[in-house]
């Protein structure tokens, strides 16, 4: 059975920090890429970071870049969000995410290319 699983979510004041656990089931890590993605009421889902299973570079939203850093244990089939210097703005519930084909830079953070997603798990950030 396939399942994303996402978990490490809570409350946390502006410039703390947060990490995020991505648990996948159904499908070998290292074969397949993961993509993290937010989103609150009103708005759009918005891409926030990738790692791809046949390339050691990881993408980031412009948003979120130089503070999270993506990371993948294929060990533990498991990918993480490590969240720094977080903001308010950041405040979102945080999805894990397949893509059902190669992505490319256009496509990316394209909501429709992913096939598979978890349930989320809720980020405040407030003081």
């Amino acid at each position: 059975q396939v399942q994303f699983v996402e978990s490490g979510g809570g409350l946390v004041q502006p410039g703390g920090s947060l990490r995020l656990s991505c648990a996948v089931s159904g499908f070998t890590l290292a074969d397949i890429t993961i993509s993290w993605f937010r989103q609150t009421p009103g708005k759009e889902r918005e891409g926030v970071a990738s790692t791809l299973h046949f390339s050691t570079t990881t993408y980031y939203g412009d948003s979120v870049k130089g503070r999270f850093t993506i990371s993948r244990d294929n060990a533990k089939n498991t990918v993480y969000l490590q969240m720094d210097n977080l903001k308010p703005d950041d405040t979102a519930i945080y999805y894990c995410a397949r893509p059902f084909d190669r992505l490319t830079r256009s496509t990316m953070w394209d909501p429709d290319e992913y096939d598979y997603w978890g349930r989320g798990t809720q980020v405040t950030v407030s003081s």
